[in-house]
């Protein structure tokens, strides 16, 4: 296998398009937003017999808890044919993959001076997966940079089957908001109101002591998938007065509901459950087979985390948990635990 830099954004975008384990974190535009966040990106193609196989978005971060390269949910990985590979050969394919573009990654790191390698892959947890990272010398990070587990729902039938098959209050309360005549939900693709979902965004992360994505980096990301009508911001009004709003990215047929806030001031009226709803519509509106809710933890087995509210409310909308290969990292330097430390402190810190 080889691998070599794709800069033709329509090979990515085609190459995506037919891969079913991906998220927004490898499109094409998500580099195109690191690098408007100042961050330098290479965009690597893994070929075999001039077919590919494989894409990873990698970036160069520099944080102050350290330098390293990522590659967020990635790589993502062509269909494999089930039918005419087992297991171990797919297995197999995997691991040449991997191992090709981390010896890739490692020049890179080398060159920039990088303490290490990581990488959040959204490939499915399991035996076979674990192994390929460990036989490879990956250790577990502290900490995930994106979400390792997420819930999601297939959104390829008519809305009253999708209705039907939730859980019997999220319905009762969507029906109820959309009797409500004080309620309004508003879609906008105007760069003005991103301030506004950052003023309310803001608002929240205090109460609830998370620190919140700035204003600079909310419209970098606004603008870069709006450029490809990828982007909406839902807002959820009661008597004009704003009580909910979400950021909804949709690419290569799936919808990601990235970023929300709400007021708990109007948590009566139900109006989030509505704001999901129409942010659902409009993602089949749209084509999109798939609905991220973007962000799992079971609430069961985590009843604590910070998570669990959240996604016991997403959970509501039906839909299962995809669990992904637990983040990994891959040591170049002894400077990389200093980073270990600090995030393992954060880790704790933050409850997570």
């Amino acid at each position: 296998m080889e691998i070599e830099e794709i800069r033709d954004k329509k090979i990515w975008e085609d190459f995506a398009l037919n891969c079913e384990d991906k998220t927004f974190l490898q499109s094409w535009n998500w580099g195109e937003f690191q690098e408007k966040m100042r961050e330098k990106i290479w965009r690597f193609g893994v070929y075999e017999d001039k077919e590919l196989f494989a894409v990873a978005l990698t970036v160069k971060v520099n944080a102050k808890r350290g330098k390293f390269l990522l590659v967020p949910h990635g790589p993502i990985m062509k269909n494999f044919n089930y039918q005419t590979l087992n297991l171990k050969q797919i297995t197999n394919l995997k691991s040449e993959i991997l191992n090709v573009l981390l010896k890739k990654l490692m020049d890179i790191a080398k060159e920039e001076e990088m303490n290490f390698v990581r990488i959040n892959p959204i490939w499915e947890r399991s035996e076979e997966n674990n192994d390929i990272f460990r036989q490879l010398g990956f250790r577990t990070a502290p900490i995930q940079m994106h979400p390792e587990a997420s819930w999601k729902l297939k959104i390829d039938l008519q809305e009253d089957e999708l209705l039907i098959n939730m859980r019997k209050t999220t319905r009762y309360l969507i029906r109820q908001a959309l009797k409500n005549p004080d309620i309004q939900i508003e879609k906008s693709v105007d760069i003005k109101d991103v301030e506004l979902f950052s003023k309310m965004h803001e608002k929240v992360s205090n109460r609830q002591k998370f620190v919140p994505f700035s204003l600079n980096y909310l419209t970098a990301e606004f603008l870069t998938f709006k450029q490809d009508d990828q982007i909406i911001l839902f807002f959820g009004k009661h008597k004009g007065e704003l009580a909910a709003a979400s950021f909804v990215v949709f690419w290569s047929g799936i919808g990601f509901y990235h970023h929300a806030a709400s007021f708990p001031k109007y948590a009566k009226f139900s109006i989030p459950y509505l704001l999901q709803w129409e942010a659902i519509k409009e993602a089949k509106k749209r084509g999109c087979r798939l609905y991220d809710f973007w962000g799992f933890v079971d609430p069961k087995k985590e009843p604590n985390h910070p998570w669990a509210g959240p996604t016991l409310f997403k959970m509501g909308f039906g839909g299962k948990t995809y669990e992904y290969v637990k983040t990994r990292d891959f040591l170049l330097s002894k400077k990389y635990w200093l980073t270990y430390i600090i995030e393992k402190i954060r880790k704790i810190k933050r409850g997570l």
